[in-house]
C-alpha cells in the first residue's frame, strides 16, 4: 500500500498540478512521529473505487472558471469569479453508478490558483478537489480532469477548496438521480441560496483581510464570541477608535435557533437562484402539482430559514439521504447542508423566502400556479414562525440507517478559538497548509468510527466530513455537514469504508480559513 508524508514534498509540489504530482511522491511511510496515512492516489483508493458499482456511462462536462460581471437582477451586477458567466453554475445532472468527468478549466485572472470539491460525494480520494491534501492546486491557465463514480443518489453541490473562494460565485449544484426513484412527484426545483458579497461591497478576501484583525488584538477573554448590541451593526465603513474596521464585519446578529451569535459578515445581497429578491427567481407550476425542491446552502457565513408562504415542507432527505418523512412550516438550513422536500402547489403567488437566520434580511424567490401580483420582498410568512425542526430530530430511513455497533474509535473533537483574535481551530491547534498531516485525525479501514464534537466556543459551526456521511447518534439521520450548537456537543458515528486523507472543518468559509480544519487519515 502506498504511502505519503506530505512534510518533505508538500512545498515543492505546489508548483505543479493536480494529483499525479502528489503520486509521484508517495515512496514510503512517514517519518518522525508522524503516522504514515493512505495515500491520496494509492492501492487502496484504486480498489475502492474498483469495488463501487458503476453503469459504464460517462458524463463529460468543462468547467471554466473565469472572471465575470454577473447580472443579479434589478440592475446590480458584480465583478465575480464564475463557471462560464454564470452564477450558480450550470446544473450537472448523473444517475447513480455514472462516471462524472469533468475538466476544470482555469481561466482565473493573475496566478490565481484553484481546485473543484465535490461536495458530500463518497468518491475516491484523489478526486476530492481538496489541495494540499489531496491534490496540488490547479494553477493559473492549467486544466485538471476529475473523474469518478458518482455510486450514492441525492443533492449535492461543488466549489472551490482554495482560500475563501467559496465565497465567490464559484459553485453549481450536482446531482445523482435514482433510476429507482422511490419518490413520487410532477416536477423538481433546485433552490441554491447564497450570501453576497463579492464584486458589490468587497471581496471575501477583503472580509478575511478584516476579520482576521480579530476584535483589538488585546488576546483572549470575555470578548471571544460576545453578544453585542444591535447598534453595532450600523458602524461605518470608517475604522472605529480603537482601528477596528467595519467595513464588512457584523455584530449583534443573534439567533436563538444558533445559540446565540449568528454570524461574522455584513452580506449585502442574500441570493436564491443567484437573483436579488427584487427581481426574483420565478418557479412556473400548476396548482394541485406535487413538485421536490432540492435547496442547497451556498452560502459562506448564512445559515437560512426557509418557508413557502401558504404551504407545509414536507422533508425527504437531508445532505442526500433519505428520512422518516416529516411536515414541517420551515427548515433551517446550515452552509453547505441540503434539504429534498415535497410540497403541493396552491393557486396563486407565493414567495419562498431565505431569512437571514439573525442578520434581519432575507433572500426570495417566487412560486407562481396563477395570476395574482408578487408579494412584497419584506414580506415574511408566518411560517418562518412555526415548527422548525433541528437535523436531530429527523430519523433516517431503514434502508441507510446504520447497523447497530459498538464505535471502534472515538476521536473528541474540540472546537475551540473566537471572534477575539479570529483564532478558530480544532483541539486548539490551527490547520497549517505547509504540514497538513502534522496531527491527523487517524482511523482504520473497517472501523465504526464516533466523532463528538465539542463546541467550546460561543458561535455556531456546520462542521462537514469530505468522503463519508456519519449518522447524527443512534437513529438520527445521515448527513456529511451538521450544525454544531454553541456550549454543546454533536455526537455522530460513521463507518470508516472510504481510504484516504479528508479533511473535516468548519463551513462557514472564515471559520475553515482561520483554521478550523484537520485531516480525517487512514492509517497505513
Amino acid at each position: 500500500m502506498n504511502t505519503i508524508n506530505r512534510r518533505s514534498v508538500l512545498l515543492a509540489g505546489l508548483g505543479a498540478v493536480g494529483a499525479g504530482a502528489l503520486a509521484a511522491c508517495t515512496n514510503g511511510p512517514g517519518s518522525g512521529d508522524t503516522p504514515s496515512l493512505v495515500s491520496p492516489s494509492g492501492s487502496a483508493v484504486a480498489a475502492t473505487e474498483k469495488r463501487r458499482a458503476g453503469t459504464g456511462t460517462v458524463r463529460n462536462v468543462t468547467l471554466t472558471a473565469a472572471p465575470a460581471v454577473l447580472d443579479l437582477g434589478d440592475r446590480v451586477t458584480a465583478k465575480s469569479w464564475a463557471f462560464s458567466g454564470r452564477t450558480p453554475g450550470k446544473e450537472i445532472r448523473v444517475s447513480t453508478g455514472d462516471t462524472l468527468a469533468a475538466e476544470l478549466s482555469n481561466q482565473l485572472p493573475g496566478r490565481t490558483s484553484t481546485s473543484l470539491h465535490w461536495h458530500g460525494i463518497a468518491l475516491r480520494n484523489d478526486m476530492d478537489g481538496a489541495p494540499p491534501v489531496t491534490q496540488n492546486v490547479v494553477r493559473a491557465g492549467s486544466n485538471f480532469t476529475y473523474r469518478f463514480i458518482a455510486d450514492a443518489p441525492g443533492t449535492y453541490f461543488f466549489h472551490p477548496h482554495v482560500g475563501v473562494q467559496l465565497d465567490r460565485g464559484l459553485y453549481a449544484p450536482l446531482i445523482v438521480e435514482d433510476p429507482r426513484e422511490p419518490l413520487s412527484y410532477d416536477d423538481e426545483w433546485v433552490v441554491v441560496l447564497d450570501d453576497w458579497v463579492d464584486g458589490v461591497t468587497g471581496t471575501p478576501d477583503e472580509v478575511f483581510a478584516e476579520l482576521r484583525q480579530g476584535m483589538g488584538g488585546h488576546g483572549m477573554g470575555a470578548m471571544d464570541g460576545m453578544e453585542m448590541d444591535d447598534s453595532s451593526s450600523s458602524s461605518s465603513s470608517s475604522p472605529s477608535s480603537d482601528s477596528m474596521s467595519m467595513r464588512f464585519r457584523l455584530m449583534g446578529a443573534t439567533s436563538d435557533l444558533l445559540g446565540g451569535d449568528a454570524g461574522d459578515v455584513k452580506y449585502p445581497y442574500h441570493l436564491v437562484n443567484g437573483r436579488v429578491a427584487s427581481d426574483a427567481d420565478v418557479y412556473r407550476g400548476t396548482p394541485g402539482k406535487r413538485i421536490r425542491l432540492r435547496i442547497i446552502n451556498a452560502g459562506g457565513d448564512t445559515a437560512y430559514r426557509v418557508a413557502l408562504g401558504g404551504h407545509r415542507l414536507t422533508i425527504t432527505h437531508t445532505d442526500g439521504f433519505p428520512v422518516e418523512h416529516r411536515q414541517v412550516d420551515a427548515l433551517l438550513i446550515g452552509m453547505g447542508e441540503r434539504y429534498d422536500v415535497l410540497v403541493t402547489l396552491g393557486d396563486g403567488v407565493f414567495p419562498l423566502v431565505a431569512l437571514a437566520e439573525g442578520k434581519n434580511t432575507t433572500g426570495m424567490a417566487l412560486v407562481r400556479t396563477g395570476s395574482g401580483a408578487a408579494p412584497s420582498t419584506s414580506m415574511r410568512p408566518k411560517e418562518l414562525d412555526g415548527e422548525i425542526p433541528t437535523a436531530a430530530q429527523l430519523r433516517a430511513t431503514d434502508d441507510v440507517r446504520l447497523t447497530s455497533k459498538k464505535a471502534d474509535r472515538v476521536h473528541r473533537i474540540e472546537l475551540t478559538g473566537g471572534m477575539h483574535r479570529y483564532n478558530w481551530a480544532i483541539n486548539g491547534e490551527r490547520f497549517d497548509m505547509s504540514d497538513p498531516d502534522a496531527r491527523p485525525i487517524l482511523v482504520e479501514t473497517g472501523q465504526r468510527v464516533r466523532l463528538d464534537f465539542v463546541n467550546t466556543t460561543t458561535m455556531w459551526h456546520p462542521m462537514h466530513l469530505h468522503g463519508h456521511t456519519y449518522q447524527l447518534g443512534t437513529k438520527g439521520p445521515r448527513k456529511d455537514t451538521a450544525i454544531v450548537l454553541p456550549k454543546k456537543t454533536l455526537s455522530v458515528l460513521f463507518d470508516a469504508d472510504n481510504p484516504g486523507q479528508w479533511m473535516l472543518h468548519c463551513h462557514n468559509a472564515y471559520h475553515g480559513e482561520a483554521g478550523m480544519m484537520a485531516v480525517l487519515g487512514y492509517r497505513a
